[in-house]
């Protein structure tokens, strides 16, 4: 739970309320928290991580504009990973990492398609500073520590130009449903290609943008329309991932096969709120890993 308020400190900018920037207007805001906290509580693995977005552009009208770069989102966020334990680590778990991002993305559409397309500068190591601030924070609360030696294994530091794609598709399945299949690469910290699909039941998010975390695969709302009630969610995809930086090859480590994730979630918006909830159950990323993790996400903002 700690881990929380170290990382969800990255994303606050992403919530403040829309103005003016250069020749655009800023449109929209969005961000999500995640944490295992939320989750299966077992502080591990993709144990904390937070995302927020800020997005520029011209007047909204309910789907991106065919023009490439019109949109502009300024994405940024960090996350934490950590061995199963972080005093006594089990020799063949994951070392600890800390990574820091900030880029910049453009979404548009062609025919019936939705792209999204972006640069991110990935920081790894203790250059992040989230070990120290992580520690200070558990000081602070009487929790245990990290001990030196898994700091010192830690992921160095690093600079990580990284490319990521998306592309999808609005399937309405009734008024009410919407199935949106999907398809990712991403080259980086981590080189991957992705497929999967999201479900969506209400009418909470339609004609807005939304925007896919990294680590779930939720996608939070950044361009909102004024909605009232609930809508449910449900995911589901598959990665082969070529390459990864959190677990480098070099260390001895072996990936998976493959990389999966499947998730639910549920939106409430109301006069005064707009709230997320979501559970992502992420499958084992390498192959000592013993089993997946259950994580959650949640999304908040409030009208004064």
């Amino acid at each position: 739970m700690i881990r929380i308020i170290a990382l969800a400190a990255l994303c606050l900018g992403a919530f403040v309320q829309p103005g003016i920037a250069g020749d655009r207007q800023l449109i929209g805001r969005g961000g999500v928290i995640v944490n295992d906290s939320f989750g299966d509580v077992r502080d591990r693995w993709r144990t904390g991580s937070a995302v927020g977005s800020r997005v520029w552009g011209p007047e909204w009208t309910g789907r991106a504009p065919e023009g490439f770069g019109h949109l502009l989102e300024l994405r940024f966020g960090g996350q934490v990973i950590a061995p199963a334990s972080i005093r006594n680590p089990d020799a063949r778990d994951r070392p600890y990492a800390g990574a820091l991002f900030g880029g910049l993305h453009t979404h548009f559409s062609r025919g019936e398609t939705d792209f999204a397309l972006g640069a991110d500068l990935v920081m790894t190591g203790p250059q992040t500073g989230l070990d120290d601030f992580q520690d200070a924070l558990h000081d602070l609360a009487g929790i245990s520590q990290t001990s030196d030696s898994v700091r010192a294994a830690q992921i160095e530091n690093g600079f990580y130009p990284t490319l990521v794609f998306e592309a999808g598709r609005d399937l309405r399945l009734s008024p009410g449903a919407t199935l949106r299949p999907f398809v990712e690469a991403r080259a980086g910290d981590e080189t991957l290609l992705r497929v999967g699909g999201d479900l969506t039941l209400g009418t909470i998010g339609q004609g807005e943008l939304w925007v896919r975390d990294g680590v779930t695969g939720h996608r939070y709302r950044t361009v909102r329309r004024p909605f009232s009630g609930f809508a449910f969610v449900l995911g589901a995809d598959i990665a082969h991932v070529a390459d990864s930086a959190y677990l480098p090859e070099d260390r001895g480590y072996t990936l998976t096969d493959t990389r999966t994730r499947l998730r639910m979630g549920l939106h409430y918006e109301g006069r005064r709120a707009q709230i997320f909830y979501g559970l992502t159950y992420l499958g084992k990323e390498f192959e000592n890993q013993p089993e997946g993790q259950l994580t959650g996400a949640i999304s908040l903002n409030f009208r004064f």
